[in-house]
């Protein structure tokens, strides 16, 4: 099958056409089917063709049609989507239309959330709501405590919030009525307001101590570091220089397009399950080690390197394909990832608070050293969010197992908001991807004693 591309008034339309019946004002891409000879207008719009405009491609009427085959959907748009905007390639990251370094500036992490679910930024009064409207929502039923306090000693905190989000569902049986606008609205404060407290009795379970109840007067990331390192003091007073560089490193998180953990609760929500059940299944896909793991992957590299005299040996490693440079590149970016940078900006704060990392300084040698490498800058290999993030969290005295925890907290707002507009949207069906099946056909049974 061969291709042209014709746009504008440029072509016209030749043989059988496509059923959208493209004008010549629009953009068009003109396929000719080698196996037939039959020539078909698609129409293009934003970029894209319709995969379902593809299935009137057929060598004969029983055929069923051509389609599309893009293992992991490299390069397929499940989704039209206001909310984030990434160019990749500039390094660029915009949750509607702010740039992320403006939103980490100026915003807190629960004002870019409700940026995110109500598409503008709130006025002063909206914001006192939001926020008051999440923070008398943070506690848990004592069932849920009960029900976390049944997993083992040493459970996996992301175990233990996938389950524990998916029981919330059983809380609140009204969720599954999601075309309810008012049931749907404070489904989304809940999810909000209890998913650090969730993650926050994980850590203490992990770490054996007991569970710490939230403290309403305290600000949403003062408050979750509260319920994590809070002992027999009478009243916890976070850091206000932890407190605002963990509230940077939720606004990172909020939300990154399409990926892994947001397809999965785009997919899961296709069927208009409830919310929670959605951000489950995000979180069980941010569980994975290609996605939320990424930063543990990367603060092991530099404990393997060790010293910063080691660092010209694992490059050269890395080139030779025996070593693997984590934290560095992205699917999605082929520049200076925009988060890495901001991430960098706050680590100092940190270290003033906690003591400096002997990891920060291989770490900076290590980012120098692959920049003015044209081995690693040709190929795009940039530090990313994770190269500096498992630092951070480190530093905050947190066992690797907590790293994606740290990301599914931030990511819950990006995840409602994505939930909300797949919901909202009249295209929108239960997803249902086609497969190109490669096995046995039309086989006889053959009765168990007679099989070989």
């Amino acid at each position: 099958m061969s291709t042209e591309t014709h746009a504008g008034a440029h072509g016209e339309a030749i043989g059988q056409t496509s059923g959208n019946g493209a004008s010549a004002s629009e953009e068009r891409l003109t396929v000719t089917d080698s196996r037939t000879g039959a020539t078909y207008e698609l129409p293009i719009t934003d970029g894209t063709v319709r995969a379902m405009d593809l299935r009137q491609i057929k060598v004969d009427e029983s055929d069923f049609g051509l389609m599309a085959y893009d293992p992991a959907y490299t390069n397929t748009a499940s989704c039209r989507s206001s909310i984030t905007y990434i160019d990749g390639d500039a390094g660029i990251l915009q949750h509607r239309g702010y740039s992320i370094e403006q939103l980490c500036e100026h915003s807190t992490y629960l004002e870019v959330a409700y940026l995110l679910i109500h598409d503008e930024l709130p006025t002063e009064a909206q914001l006192q709501e939001w926020v008051h409207e999440i923070t008398i929502h943070t506690f848990v039923h004592e069932n849920v405590k009960d029900f976390m306090q049944g997993f083992r000693y040493d459970a996996n905190p992301m175990g233990m919030l996938v389950a524990s989000v998916g029981a919330l569902s059983t809380f609140y049986p009204d969720a599954n009525q999601i075309h309810d606008e008012g049931i749907r609205a404070i489904q989304i404060i809940r999810l909000l307001a209890k998913m650090p407290t969730l993650a926050a009795f994980a850590f203490r379970h992990n770490m054996g101590q007991p569970y710490v109840y939230p403290d309403n007067d305290l600000d949403y990331a003062g408050n979750f570091l509260g319920m994590m390192y809070k002992m027999t003091e009478l009243k916890y007073e976070p850091d206000p220089r932890l407190e605002r560089a963990l509230d940077v490193l939720f606004i990172l998180h909020a939300d990154h397009e399409q990926n892994a953990s947001t397809s999965a609760v785009r997919a899961v929500g296709s069927t208009q399950v409830d919310p929670y059940s959605a951000v489950a299944a995000g979180v069980a896909a941010l569980y994975g080690p290609l996605h939320g793991g990424a930063n543990e992957q990367a603060l092991r590299m530099l404990r393997r390197i060790e010293s910063v005299e080691n660092i010209p040996g694992f490059l050269e490693g890395v080139k030779a394909g025996n070593e693997r440079l984590m934290g560095f590149g992205h699917r999605v970016y082929k520049n200076y990832d925009p988060r890495a940078r901001i991430i960098r900006e706050h680590l100092d704060a940190v270290f003033e608070v906690r003591g400096k990392s002997p990891l920060l300084e291989i770490a900076t040698e290590l980012e120098k050293r692959a920049l003015d490498d044209d081995y690693f800058t040709s190929r795009k290999l940039y530090p990313n969010v994770d190269f500096y993030s498992g630092l951070i969290y480190e530093a905050l005295g947190l066992p690797v197992a907590m790293f994606p925890v740290m990301f599914a907290i931030g990511r819950t707002s990006g995840w409602i908001a994505q939930w909300l507009e797949m919901v909202k949207d009249s295209e929108q069906k239960i997803a249902r991807p086609r497969q190109i099946y490669t096995g046995e056909r039309d086989r006889d049974y053959v009765p168990v004693a007679q099989r070989g």
